[in-house]
């Protein structure tokens, strides 16, 4: 799959929540990931790498969320700008 600089540009500018709307969602998936954060810290115990691995993942979770907020495609269709989503065919 060839990215175009259009798409290039797109993820690589900074997105500022530019709606109320925006900011909302942002403070929604901040709390939603901090409260399972808290959970998990409280579940898994004493401190450990997988405690810490987990805790990384909802940081990334984080991040993919916000972003998937703030990239919010308003004109044409992802697969527009991307092409279609390759993948195995129909099952036989």
């Amino acid at each position: 799959m060839h990215i175009t600089n259009d798409e290039l540009a797109r993820r690589f500018n900074f997105h500022p929540a530019d709606t109320k709307e925006k900011q909302k969602k942002h403070e929604q998936v901040r709390a939603v990931c901090l409260g399972a954060a808290e959970e998990l810290v409280e579940v898994t115990g004493a401190s450990s790498r997988e405690q810490s691995t987990a805790i990384t993942k909802l940081e990334e979770a984080m991040y993919w969320a916000n972003a998937a907020i703030a990239r919010e495609i308003t004109g044409p269709s992802p697969s527009a700008i991307l092409g279609p989503e390759v993948g195995p065919g129909p099952e036989a």
